[in-house]
C-alpha cells in the first residue's frame, strides 16, 4: 500500500453501519412536499433533497432526513474499518453525506472521534459529494494535500468524488461488523 500523509473515510457503510430505513425518510421528506401542497419531483431521497430548494422547502427536508440520521448514528454499528482508523498513525477524517451532527454522533458512539481530526457533512460546506468540496474541505482540515492523501469509500458517488478532487481512492466492498 501507498503511504499516505492524511487518510479519509467515508462514514456510513464505511466506518459504521448508520440504523436508517431510507425509503422511511423519502417517505418522511415526500410528506413535507405534501405539507407544502407541492408535487415531489421524484421518490428518490438524494433527489427529493437537491429539488426541495426549489420550492423553498428544503430546510425542512434538511431537518427532516438529519432527524433520522441522527437516531440512526446512535444506533449504528461499528465496522471493521473502524479499528483500522483508530490504528492510523496519520490525519484521519471523515467526509459523509450525512449531516455533520451524524457523524459526530456516530464517531461518539463507537470511541473514534478521538482519532478523528476532521468530518465535514452533507451540510458543513454548500456542496454534497460527488462535488469534490466536501473531500477538499477535509483534506485541509488536516492539512494535507489531495495528492498524498487517501479516500476509503463505499460508493461509486465517493469514487467520483475522490476522482473529481485528485485524491486516491480505496473500496470498501461488503462491510464486515467489528467485535467492538
Amino acid at each position: 500500500m501507498t503511504e499516505y500523509d492524511a487518510v479519509v473515510y467515508d462514514l456510513d457503510g464505511t466506518l459504521v453501519d448508520l440504523a436508517v430505513d431510507w425509503n422511511a425518510v423519502a417517505i418522511d421528506v415526500i410528506a413535507v412536499y405534501a405539507r407544502a401542497a407541492t408535487e415531489p419531483p421524484s421518490e428518490n431521497l438524494w433527489e427529493l433533497l437537491e429539488a426541495a430548494s426549489k420550492f423553498e422547502i428544503a430546510p425542512a427536508v434538511e431537518e427532516t432526513i438529519a432527524d433520522h440520521e441522527r437516531e440512526g448514528a446512535r444506533l449504528s454499528r461499528r465496522l471493521a474499518r473502524a479499528d483500522e482508523a483508530l490504528e492510523r498513525r496519520v490525519p484521519v477524517g471523515v467526509c459523509s453525506l450525512n449531516c455533520e451532527a451524524a457523524c459526530r454522533i456516530a464517531l461518539e458512539e463507537h470511541d473514534l472521534e478521538p482519532a478523528v481530526d476532521a468530518v465535514v457533512g452533507r451540510d458543513t460546506v454548500e456542496t454534497r459529494k460527488p462535488d469534490p468540496e466536501p473531500l477538499l474541505e477535509t483534506v485541509r482540515g488536516l492539512g494535507a494535500e489531495p495528492a498524498s492523501t487517501l479516500f476509503v469509500g463505499d460508493t461509486e458517488r465517493d469514487e467520483r468524488t475522490a476522482d473529481r478532487a485528485g485524491v486516491d481512492f480505496e473500496y470498501v466492498e461488503g462491510g464486515e461488523y467489528s467485535s467492538n
